[in-house]
């Protein structure tokens, strides 16, 4: 019996997958902590026989190589990208034999990049299903200005086509199996649906239920800001990267953490933000765990950059320690378990005030605050509060000299960019307020 599991990284929206047949298996799309695969593969008591890409990542360091370095499987990348490592070249047309009763027909769609393959899955044993990575994904596409804005319009037509042959080429009952699509940036909008197939989309997904000038123009107006980090994930994966040392990082005491902020190296402090406010070592930046702690820190960071983590304990920091190594950012320089006592080396911890957006609306009749929407762009757009200034979050290290003179209040939708913000603003010794609220209660703000 054929089974097909998902591998989710929620952190980055993304998901791979283990695809069962019988004693064999294959992978598609893996991420980098290939252990991950391997302990899943040992549960079930199959052998990974190939490993498949859909396309170059942008969003993450694969895990292809590696995991085909460790198995022995067959490695099976498109024959046009320029990859440093070995592989079995595959194109358009290829069929590959993966299982006793199982077959992988290549088809090219490029969209997301030029070279973008997707895989359907044919057998005797179950309907075709089809991994279609950063092409056709539930209720979208994946984003095609990842490659530049020279690009951008040839991909997002070339998107068009791709989705409409596998809508042409496959039957209704197809299952879609995206890589992309339940959050990660490389999704053109988000979608809360986790499964569907071909027929669902031909009824719902604009690729398919527009003309190819009114989705173009729509899925160009609707994108903003990715992370930065993405710049660096091509030249990794073309590369060949290998698996990451996960191994615990160096433990750094107080007077190390001390000497490291003096140095102006990042200090990241992974507890929630309302542990954060309560109490931190002065200067350290708030990039919880609870949120998408790899994204944002890896957006902001300057890139190579040594980076200190503080967690509750060893565990939290290898979590990050993972998340770090998924975008390429390996062993932190050092790390310290504990609480703010144990940080300090016995002086006064520092707090960071916080609010709701029924206080700020208080302050605001009282006194002059600077409102600091650090929201993305199209967030912004949509609505914001009157007389806020606005800084993208992933802009504000480089534009801190614009944030105007006063108290500062930040807020985002949430809270969890707010406090990043924040930390960020209270590092840089100013006066700061984190709004840590719901922007849907910010009527009372206006």
């Amino acid at each position: 019996m054929i089974e097909i599991i998902p591998v989710d990284t929620p952190s980055l929206g993304d998901r791979g997958y283990l695809v069962v047949d019988g004693r064999v298996a294959f992978v598609v799309d893996p991420q980098r902590d290939i252990d991950r695969l391997l302990r899943l593969a040992e549960r079930h008591g199959v052998e990974i026989r190939h490993v498949f890409e859909t396309h170059v990542h942008n969003d993450y360091v694969t895990g292809g190589p590696a995991l085909a370095s460790v198995t022995g499987a067959d490695y099976h990348v498109n024959a046009a990208d320029p990859v440093a490592f070995d592989h079995g070249p595959i194109e358009d047309g290829d069929v590959i034999e993966v299982g006793p009763r199982t077959r992988l027909r290549v088809v090219a769609t490029p969209g997301h990049t030029f070279t973008h393959l997707s895989y359907v899955l044919e057998s005797p044993d179950r309907p075709p299903a089809v991994f279609t990575g950063g092409s056709l994904l539930h209720g979208t596409t994946g984003r095609p200005d990842l490659l530049g804005p020279e690009h951008t319009g040839t991909l997002a037509r070339a998107q068009y086509a791709s989705a409409h042959r596998l809508a042409r080429e496959l039957p209704a009952e197809t299952e879609i199996f995206p890589t992309h699509g339940f959050g990660s940036f490389c999704s053109a909008t988000q979608s809360d649906v986790t499964e569907s197939t071909i027929g669902r989309e031909l009824r719902v997904n604009p690729v398919l239920t527009r003309g190819e000038d009114e989705y173009v123009e729509s899925l160009l107006a609707g994108l903003d800001a990715y992370p930065a980090y993405y710049a660096h994930m091509a030249p990794l994966n073309l590369a060949g990267p290998d698996a990451p040392d996960l191994s615990p990082p160096h433990r750094a005491d107080a007077a190390e953490l001390r000497r490291r902020l003096r140095a102006g190296e990042w200090v990241v402090d992974l507890r929630s933000r309302t542990a954060f406010a309560a109490g931190h070592l002065a200067g350290t930046l708030n990039f919880g765990l609870d949120g998408d702690f790899a994204v944002y820190l890896g957006w902001l960071i300057p890139w190579d950059s040594p980076v200190t983590l503080l967690a509750e304990s060893p565990g939290d920091v290898a979590r990050a320690q993972r998340e770090l190594a998924r975008i390429g950012i390996d062993r932190p320089a050092a790390a310290a378990t504990g609480g703010p006592a144990d940080w300090t080396g016995g002086e006064a911890p520092a707090c960071l005030p916080t609010a709701t957006f029924a206080d700020l609306a208080a302050a605001r009749r009282r006194r002059p605050v600077v409102v600091l929407d650090v929201r993305r762009a199209m967030e912004w757009r949509e609505s914001h509060l009157p007389g806020a200034v606005h800084i993208p979050l992933h802009e504000l290290p480089s534009r801190l000299r614009e944030v105007p003179d006063g108290e500062v209040w930040t807020h985002c939708a949430s809270g969890y960019r707010a406090s990043i913000a924040a930390s960020i603003l209270a590092a840089a010794g100013r006066d700061v307020v984190a709004v840590l609220d719901e922007y849907d209660d910010r009527p009372a703000a206006a």
